[in-house]
C-alpha cells in the first residue's frame, strides 16, 4: 500500500521549506511595484491589477504590460492544490517573458471547498478568455502544480475554453504537473477536495485525449517527490500517441518550490519554454 499523503507532501522534504511563501510575498510585491513605477504617468503603461472576470471574489487577474506591442499573452497559473495560495503571490514570476516582450497574465480563481475542481478548471477558462480579449496574438499557457493541471485541461478535446481561444493558444507548459487525479481520492486532502472517482477521471488531462496539433511541455525538477516526476512523464507517455508535439524536462538540482524559480529571468531555459523562440 503507498502513503499517498506522503507522495503529496511536497514541503516535508523540502529544506527551510517555510521561508519560500514569505519570500515569494517580497519578490512579487517589490515586482509589481517596479512595473507600475515604470509605467508611471502613462495610461495603462505596468499593466492593470484586479481585472475582474467573473462574479466571485476570487474572480480576478492580474495584466503586466510589456514595453512597448506585446508578441502575444502568456499565462501563468499558480498551484496550492486547488484549496491554496492567490496570483499576489507570483507576480514576479511574469518578469521573464514581460522582458521577452509578452503580456503576462496572473489569475487567481476559486478554491476548494467552496468549488469543485471542475468549476475551477471552468473559472480558469474564463480568466484566459478574458484576458485574450485584453490582448491579441499567440496565446502561451503555463501553470505550477494544480495549475500545471489546469493548463493542461485547457488543450484537452473536451477544452472549457471557446474554440476561438482555444485555436490561439500555441503551447502549454505544465511545471511539476498533477496529471491522473485519481491519487488524490487516497489523500487527507480529498476532504477538502471533494473529489469522487468519476470526477477525478474527467478531470485528469493524462486520461483525456490532446487537442489536434497540441504543442506542451512538462517540466519537472528531479529533486521532487517520485510522484511529481511520474505524473509528468505519464502525461508526456500518454499524449505523445496522438497528433501532439510534446517534450519532457527533468531539471537537476531543483525541488517542487524552487523549479518555477527560473521564470523570473528571461534567458533562462525555463523562460524559454514559456515563451518560445
Amino acid at each position: 500500500m503507498r502513503d499517498w499523503d506522503n507522495a503529496y507532501a511536497n514541503g516535508a522534504h523540502i529544506p527551510d521549506a517555510e521561508a519560500f511563501v514569505p519570500r515569494w510575498q517580497a519578490d512579487a510585491a517589490a515586482f509589481r511595484e517596479g512595473a507600475f513605477r515604470e509605467g508611471a504617468g502613462v495610461e495603462g503603461a505596468g499593466g492593470q491589477l484586479d481585472i475582474a472576470y467573473g462574479a466571485g471574489p476570487r474572480e480576478r487577474l492580474d495584466l503586466f504590460l510589456p514595453e512597448g506591442e506585446p508578441r502575444g499573452l502568456c499565462v501563468f497559473v499558480h498551484g496550492g492544490y486547488w484549496k491554496a495560495f492567490d496570483k499576489s503571490l507570483w507576480s514576479h514570476l511574469a518578469a521573464g517573458a514581460r522582458a521577452r516582450g509578452w503580456a503576462v497574465a496572473l489569475p487567481s480563481y476559486p478554491l476548494a471547498p467552496e468549488a469543485r475542481i471542475a468549476e475551477i478548471t471552468a473559472a480558469v477558462a474564463r480568466a484566459i478568455t478574458a484576458a485574450a480579449e485584453l490582448v491579441p496574438g499567440p496565446l502561451r499557457l503555463a501553470g505550477h502544480s494544480a495549475g500545471g493541471h489546469l493548463v493542461a485541461r485547457m488543450a484537452c478535446t473536451q477544452t472549457p475554453l471557446p474554440e476561438a481561444v482555444a485555436a490561439r493558444v500555441q503551447h502549454v507548459l505544465s511545471i511539476s504537473g498533477v496529471h491522473d487525479l485519481r491519487p488524490l481520492l487516497a489523500t487527507q486532502m480529498n476532504a477538502v477536495l471533494g473529489l469522487t472517482l468519476a470526477e477525478a477521471r474527467a478531470e485528469s488531462p493524462a486520461l483525456a485525449e490532446p487537442r489536434p496539433g497540441t504543442a506542451a511541455t512538462t517540466w519537472v525538477g528531479v529533486d521532487e517527490r517520485p510522484e511529481f516526476r511520474r505524473q509528468s512523464a505519464l502525461i508526456a507517455n500518454a499524449w505523445a500517441g496522438f497528433d501532439t508535439d510534446l517534450r519532457l524536462v527533468e531539471v537537476p538540482g531543483h525541488h517542487h518550490f524552487d523549479v518555477i524559480a527560473d521564470l523570473t529571468s528571461p534567458e533562462s531555459e525555463l523562460t524559454q519554454a514559456f515563451v518560445g523562440a
